[in-house]
């Protein structure tokens, strides 16, 4: 018998979504192992707002809604909220009712800026891997390190002389004036962006484009390729360099020798030398072109030296999964701080989707 395309629904629906979401489904590991690391974040949380007042968006509420737009490649608050609406799958993981209202996408963004101001987002990765099944997976002996690069959100057309007149650009008609820089000689020293001022003009190689950007550097444990810390610096030659020593010093600071490997980038005497005088083995990749490496036999000759390089590379999915999925490859924020926030926070979010695989296997 064929049924009826009936379009009214019953008056009364009882709704559990709890039942909605099939036990399979991937998002219920990391609602898991998300709930464990807001629940230890509580006093950080308590120690950001105000006794009085009326109550704002619970900070848990919001970094689970931060955790979708993630995962799902949603590009603003707006369209999160949207989703928010009607979207069983997102109320049942942020933790709304079916009959609670989203919230309005502005007052979203205002309550998401506390927590931008209280490197939450730093304290949530390391609780997420402070959690004693997720601690199991790490590797505290063997490191690699790299960054890349967070296009600013900032228009080159932005990018004006610090002192001296400003020549706007010609009028062609329309919002996106048309600009010509042809023959025009630009630095960081000279100029600046208007639109983020700590924006910096780099170029990542011989032919390419500069372009205005930060860098964004992550240390990856090499047992199962998951970041371990993360940290957003200004755009400029020495900036990975000076990054990766400072992620790695509190590792290093132990009896055992411990490894990091890196990329080209990394192979410059005095980044090598620092590191062995923490006590860490530097599996950097040699770098002969025109000149002598820092590297020598004393390490090469290992076994665990090619073994570092074959899986230093794995830092690579991460950033790609970061930029392309995340959205982080051009920034949505404005200032270093922020932008940085928005790069640790998304690296944590990788974490999550590659932990309920790892901790399965583990079982």
């Amino acid at each position: 018998m064929r049924g009826e395309d009936e379009r009214c629904g019953s008056l009364f629906s009882y709704v559990d979504l709890e039942a909605r979401v099939g036990q399979s489904h991937p998002l219920r590991a990391i609602r898991a192992i998300v709930n464990e690391a807001l629940t230890a974040l509580a006093s950080d949380f308590s120690a950001l707002y105000s006794p009085m007042g009326r109550p704002s968006i619970p900070p848990e509420k919001l970094l689970r809604a931060m955790l979708l737009q993630a995962f799902y490649s949603i590009r603003s608050e707006r369209q999160l909220m949207e989703r928010l609406e009607f979207d069983l799958l997102f109320r049942w993981f942020v933790g709304l009712g079916v009959d609670d209202a989203a919230w309005d996408h502005s007052v979203f963004s205002k309550n998401r800026d506390r927590l931008l101001e209280g490197d939450i987002a730093a304290k949530f990765l390391n609780a997420v891997l402070a959690q004693p099944r997720v601690k199991r997976l790490l590797s505290s002996d063997h490191f690699s390190v790299d960054g890349t690069l967070i296009e600013a959100w900032a228009s080159m057309k932005s990018f004006r002389a610090k002192e001296g007149p400003n020549e706007p650009p010609a009028d062609r008609g329309g919002r996106n004036q048309e600009t010509d820089f042809h023959g025009k000689r630009r630095s960081n020293e000279t100029h600046a962006s208007t639109s983020d001022p700590e924006a910096r003009l780099y170029r990542k190689g011989p032919g390419k484009e500069a372009k205005l950007c930060f860098m964004g550097h992550a240390l990856m444990e090499n047992r199962n390729g998951l970041i371990v810390e993360a940290c957003l610096t200004s755009a400029d030659g020495h900036a990975e360099r000076i990054a990766a020593l400072h992620m790695i010093e509190p590792r290093a600071d132990r009896p055992q020798s411990i490894t990091l490997g890196a990329d080209k980038a990394y192979d410059a005497e005095d980044f090598v030398n620092e590191l062995r005088s923490m006590n860490a083995t530097p599996h950097v990749a040699q770098n002969t072109s025109g000149r002598s490496s820092a590297i020598d036999g004393r390490t090469t000759r290992h076994a665990g030296y090619a073994v570092s390089q074959r899986i230093r590379k794995r830092i690579e999915e991460a950033f790609g999964w970061v930029k392309t999925i995340a959205g982080q490859e051009k920034t949505k924020f404005r200032g270093r701080e922020r932008v940085g926030w928005a790069f640790t926070f998304a690296t944590a979010a990788y974490n999550l989707t590659r932990l309920p695989n790892l901790l399965a296997a583990l079982a």
